[in-house]
């Protein structure tokens, strides 16, 4: 199996905990996901599906609030104290994603 190499301009060196903490967060719903498929594979009752749906979605959410606070307190703070204030731009327009 080829690695797969991220197409990103910029990385984000993480500890190995907080990698861990994400990616275990990554994987429960990635877990979750499967059983949505199932669910709608064994033709389960919608509302069912639904409900299952809604609790990835609020996992994905508390991914996303982790992530964010990661990157609000490490990344942009050091940006800013180092007078690249563009990540604010970048900030907001993160935030305005995150929140559609």
């Amino acid at each position: 199996m080829a690695e797969e190499k991220c197409m990103c301009k910029r990385r984000t060196l993480r500890s190995d905990k907080d990698k861990k903490s994400l990616l275990n967060r990554l994987k429960r719903i990635e877990g979750q996901v499967r059983g949505i498929i199932n669910m709608v594979e064994q033709d389960a009752y919608c509302n069912d599906v639904l409900i299952q749906s809604a609790a990835v979605n609020a996992a994905m959410n508390a991914f996303n609030r982790e992530l964010l606070s990661a990157h609000i307190h490490n990344c942009v703070a050091d940006d800013i104290r180092n007078g690249k204030d563009e990540v604010i731009d970048e900030l907001m327009l993160t935030l305005q994603k995150l929140m559609k």
